[in-house]
């Protein structure tokens, strides 16, 4: 049975293998194509064929498949088929267009772009499209300026750069002698009449839609062989095969012609109408095969060329933004992102990165950023702090008197008065038992290894508050206030006035120059503690100095941030620190004798004051003074050249929340010993961030502490009277506020009234806005309790609510432009103007971001140091129109009005715009009328070396530096401006970039253009 079986499979087999010949092959012979060891090129199709494989190089390229290499399609005839460029690329090849030209549906013609569609092409007047290129045209009465975009007002006054009739056709300079010189803009040459200008194929290729060749008299157009010259000499269309044909019959012989006839008549060929082909036609064994250039499909048809939406798919690999063009496409980001090196990632803009953004603290988000103030002051103009007037809203609460301070106010009390614990109201002197006095700062000075070492010790009454990155404020003590009926001394050291206490004080202020050392309040790795502690005990230590103050205050501020002004750098100014300390001393009575009555005894602490504050600077300058408080060792600066900062290592009252330094919140402080910030304990409050203690929270004697861990101001402390009682001490048992009277705070010994025998709504009042006035006022107004009318806020101050009895006075040096303001954002900065430093520095109108201020005048001058010119850049400027020029902005030669004017505008412009001064030194104004506000500007500026004119004339006059939007908003980034300025001002600086910085800066497309330039500068 095994045999019949094993036979029938045999015969089977033999079966098969006659039918299929070599089906069974596979089995034993490998496929060489699938295997990959076929001897194809890299470039080659391998295709299996009976018993073998055949190697056939791709499109694109050419040979026999076992060595293939690329097709340069636009060394084939007619470029290729592109009018203006062709760029071969392996397998294919891309057509690209010249500046100023946009590739057409089909791939390889150019059309002429539209600049003046976009935002006018940046012409502040009239805009003209040309073939290839634009230009700027100007009203009646003014001319254009350098820079190509801008206008000037025309002068009636002689032959100068000022009036039109200079004759010059693009840029007219002075010369040293007073005439005129002419010069023309990138792309043209000076005429032989030294006035005019010639067009050179090197500005929007001449005019010309495709081929431009120069000549002596401008520029010749010719066009691609299958396109035909226009009437306007300039443009092209395409012509139909009859006319290809009859031009190419006369370089033919008839024998190719005859051959090309015959062939066509057995068979399609790319001779005849390109084999029908949209692109590229290439003749094969079987017939035309038609390709298409990069950016383009081929449809179904095997014929046409459809341009490629790559937006389509993934967004083009674009993170934000992607835009379709002819051929290609291109990414944008959105606001407050750029757009990185790859072209295709988009990163958040670090506003916060330049110091000028904000005031105080500065907090970057992505897309965007946001400003905040230190306790004490509120936020104007969107980015400004100033100092809150506490004593203008109710007098600050006072029951009697109120002064303003510097990030603060205080309570007074007239004479038989003190001040009670709440800080607010008064309690008469006789019959309380004097306080213990809070321990006094005190300044330890000794001579070690061989110079001065100074130590200030704080127990109590510790304030921190930081301004930028690199500056703070500390204070110790309790100040003596000056009130406004104050006067000083012919010293200027003592307060005197009505609240002049038993106790005369000094009062006296230092700066202090600490080198090269930076602000840098932080913990000393040193054992400052045991060190002072030996210095006591130890006789080879002996103090120079132990003066015990009653007020102290160190302000640190970095040089490089805003020493100087808010406009400019000097030369010279070098980086490092300064601090500004003020010292309150109390003069000691016990010293006052028969022969040293009390003004002998001033002079004699004057005198040890002044030797103190000498010993004190030699200490700074030494970089050997530190600081003592809570517990722990701090050094206020640290010098740039000592080893780094250990990691985890933040500033006083921070801690190291991931790699971030985050202050302390409120309700807690930051614990030296566990590097931590803590909960205040029961008992104990803290309503500022970074701090390194916690106040007690006030409370009778014997009364039971306050469980409350973490309270973060006075009323969370507990215990006390709530808003709408009060009572003898501020504790329970409270009483309501009687009809005709409110009171707003907590732990009060009374109750505001209400005035002019007006009565409250219920008793127990917690706002004026519940006494029953006898008309409601408006925002901007406040009730005269007088009068009972409604009287309009005074200039300088302001009221947004409905019913209230005062107005909000403006903050810091700010005012309203007018009376009735209803809005803190109407409190402006009015100052401005000044001489700016000599390399980099910013005009800007006042009170920026916020809106100007009306009937404003601002005057600044850069007047530069020899062999230096100035660029110029307007990022964006807002100033409104309605009002027929009302506010303009103008840079000049001088204040005199025909003098030589580089720059002017009076209205908005949100395209950048970049320029070099007409003249060596500026002279800018900036005013307003009383009529429509705007945000203003932020102009920058640099000066740079006189040898760099040429080339930074030929990038700024480029219209390519404003075509793209990215190459825009390069020239808004504030970061990027700081950086190229930089370099500019010293170019010795290009060095401070690491390479891989510098390249991730800007887009490719920015640096090729920039490139393009300083090759051509350098060219010899």
């Amino acid at each position: 049975m095994g045999a019949i079986w094993a036979a029938r499979d045999f015969c089977l087999f033999l079966l098969l293998l006659n039918s299929r010949q070599s089906a069974a092959l596979p089995e034993i012979r490998a496929d060489p194509c699938s295997e990959g060891s076929d001897g194809c090129h890299i470039d080659a199709i391998c295709q299996t064929t009976q018993g073998s494989y055949k190697c056939t190089c791709k499109a694109g390229f050419k040979g026999d498949g076992k060595h293939c290499e690329d097709i340069d399609e636009c060394d084939l005839e007619y470029n290729g088929g592109c009018v203006h460029e062709c760029n071969n690329i392996p397998g294919n090849y891309r057509c690209t267009c010249y500046d100023g030209f946009n590739l057409a549906h089909d791939g390889h013609n150019c059309l002429d772009v539209d600049e003046c569609r976009f935002n006018n092409g940046g012409c502040q007047h009239t805009c003209v499209n040309t073939m290839g290129s634009y230009e700027c045209r100007c009203k009646e009465g003014f001319f254009l300026s350098d820079n190509q975009h801008t206008c000037i007002h025309r002068s009636v006054e002689g032959l100068n750069c000022m009036n039109k009739e200079h004759g010059c056709a693009h840029i007219c300079k002075e010369t040293p002698k007073g005439g005129v010189a002419c010069e023309c803009r990138p792309g043209f040459e000076l005429a032989r009449n030294q006035r005019g200008c010639i067009l050179t194929c090197n500005h929007g290729n001449g005019g010309c839609q495709h081929t431009c060749e120069d000549t002596e008299n401008g520029p010749i157009c010719r066009c691609h062989v299958r396109y035909s010259l226009q009437p306007d000499k300039r443009s092209c269309v395409e012509r139909d095969e009859a006319t290809i044909e009859s031009a190419d019959h006369n370089a033919t012989s008839f024998t190719e012609v005859d051959k090309r006839v015959k062939r066509r008549l057995l068979m399609e060929t790319c001779a005849v109408n390109n084999g029908e082909c949209d692109c590229t036609c290439k003749d094969t064994s079987t017939g035309v095969r038609c390709s298409c250039p990069v950016g383009f499909t081929l449809q179904p048809d095997g014929k046409t060329c459809k341009d490629i939406d790559e937006c389509e798919l993934h967004n083009g690999g674009c993170e934000h933004f992607c835009r379709n063009t002819i051929g290609s496409f291109e990414c944008n980001c959105r606001k407050g992102f750029k757009l990185l090196t790859d072209e295709r990632s988009c990163q958040d803009i670090d506003e916060c990165f330049f110091e000028r953004t904000c005031d105080h603290t500065c907090v970057n988000s992505p897309g965007g950023f946001q400003c905040l103030c230190i306790k004490g002051f509120t936020m104007y103009g969107l980015a400004h702090c100033g100092d809150i007037n506490e004593c203008s809203v109710n007098n600050g609460g006072c029951e009697q008197g109120c002064e303003n301070t510097m990030g603060g106010f205080e309570c007074f009390c007239h004479p038989g008065y003190k001040l009670h614990w709440n800080k607010k109201d008064c309690i008469e002197a006789e019959g309380f038992p004097p306080a213990k006095p809070p321990s006094k700062p005190t300044l330890n000075c000794s001579k070690q290894a061989g110079g001065d070492r100074c130590f200030l010790t704080c127990q109590s009454q510790v304030h921190i508050s930081s301004g930028t990155e690199d500056s703070y404020t500390v204070t110790c003590g309790m100040p003596l206030p000056c009130l406004a009926d104050a006067q000083k001394n012919n010293s200027g050291l003592h307060c005197l006035g009505p609240e002049t206490t038993s106790v005369p004080r000094i009062k006296t202020t230092a700066t202090f120059k600490s080198g090269t050392a930076k602000c840098n309040l932080k913990r000393s790795q040193e054992k400052l503690k045991e060190s002072l502690n030996s210095a006591h005990s130890d006789s080879r230590f002996l103090f120079t100095e132990n003066v015990q103050f009653s007020y102290v205050s160190l302000r640190c501020t970095s040089s490089g941030q805003r020493t100087r002004s808010r406009h400019g750098r000097k030369a010279g100014e070098e980086d490092g620190s300064s601090i500004t300390a003020e010292f309150e001393l109390d003069v000691n009575l016990e010293e006052v004798t028969e022969s040293c009555d009390l003004n002998c005894v001033r002079r004699r602490s004057e005198k040890r004051l002044r030797k103190t504050i000498r010993t004190l600077r030699k200490s700074i300058n030494r970089e050997q003074f530190h600081f003592h408080f809570a517990g722990s060792d701090y050094e206020l600066a640290k010098s740039l050249g000592k080893p780094a900062e250990l990691p985890g290592h933040c500033v006083a009252g921070q801690v190291l929340v991931g790699r971030k330094c985050v202050s302390c919140s409120v309700g807690t402080y930051f614990d030296g010993d566990q590097g931590r910030c803590v909960l205040c304990p029961a008992g104990t409050y803290q309503d500022e961030e970074a701090q390194m203690s916690c106040e007690v929270c006030p409370g009778p004697e014997g009364r039971e502490v306050s469980k409350v861990v973490g309270a973060r101001n006075l009323s969370e402390c507990g215990g006390q009277c709530s808003p709408g009682q009060y009572s003898h001490d501020g504790f329970p048992p409270c009483l309501p506020c009687p009809l005709g009277a409110y009171q707003p705070e907590v732990g009060r010994t009374t109750c505001f009234s209400c005035g002019g025998n007006l009565v409250s709504k219920r008793s127990g009042a917690v706002t004026f806005q519940e006494c029953e006035t006898k008309v409601q006022c408006s925002p901007g107004h406040y009730y005269n309790t007088s009068t009972h009318r409604c009287i309009r806020c005074p200039t300088g101050t302001y009221q947004g609510e409905f019913g209230q009895n005062y107005c909000v006075s403006c903050p810091g040096n700010t005012t309203t432009d007018f009376d009735g303001s209803t809005n803190i954002m109407q409190c402006k900065n009015r100052h401005c103007g000044g001489e700016l430093g000599d390399f980099t520095g910013f005009i800007e109108s006042p009170n920026y971001p916020g809106n100007y201020p009306a009937n404003v005048e601002c005057t600044w001058t850069i007047n530069p140091p020899p062999k230096r010119r100035i660029l110029i850049v307007v990022p964006e400027i807002f100033l409104p129109i309605e009002d027929e020029c009302g506010d303009y902005l103008v840079m000049r030669k001088s204040s005199l009005p025909n003098s030589v004017t580089t720059y002017e505008t009076c209205q908005t412009y949100e395209r950048p715009i970049a320029f070099t001064s007409r003249s060596k030194r500026l002279w800018v104004q900036f005013r307003s009328n009383e009529g429509n506000s705007g945000k203003g500007f932020q102009v920058p500026y640099v000066t740079y070396d006189e040898d760099y004119q040429e080339l930074i004339e030929d990038i700024v006059r480029d219209g390519r530096l404003y075509a793209s939007e990215n190459h825009q908003e390069i020239l808004k980034d504030k970061k990027l401006m700081m950086a190229l300025f930089d370099v500019l001002a010293h170019p010795q600086n290009f060095f401070n970039y690491t390479a891989q910085e510098s390249r991730e800066m800007f887009p490719k497309s920015f640096i090729r253009f920039l490139r393009s330039k300083v090759l051509r500068f350098l060219r010899p």
